[in-house]
């Protein structure tokens, strides 16, 4: 990965409390599993920096090398990989995502 996809990636995690790397966007996602969560982030209100990793070619394979994840979607919560869909799917289910979201102090409905 270059220096410049790697200094994109860290500036999007640096800016955003809530970000999650997909395919496509948050109203028209690409892909089920980017729909899934960028879906269960709406359900909570959380309020999440979408960024379509289909529109840069070197972002699509450098945040997979940046995680160490080989899928996407990938959210991060303020500054901290959380995980891929099945992960963060588990979680919301558990109630584990509303005490991370409650954890690091970001709103949402509870």
């Amino acid at each position: 990965m270059d220096q410049q996809t790697k200094d994109l990636i860290q500036n999007h995690i640096d800016n955003n409390e809530v970000c999650l790397f997909m395919k496509g966007t948050p109203d028209a996602p690409q892909c089920g599993f980017s729909m899934a969560l960028t879906n269960m982030l709406k359900l909570l209100e959380v309020n999440f920096k979408g960024i379509n990793v289909l529109e840069n070619q070197n972002l699509r394979e450098g945040i997979k090398v940046f995680s160490d994840w080989p899928t996407i979607p990938q959210l991060y919560i303020k500054k901290e990989f959380v995980g891929g869909c099945d992960i963060v799917k588990e979680m919301y289910a558990s109630g584990e995502l509303k005490t991370i979201l409650e954890d690091k102090g970001i709103n949402f409905k509870k």
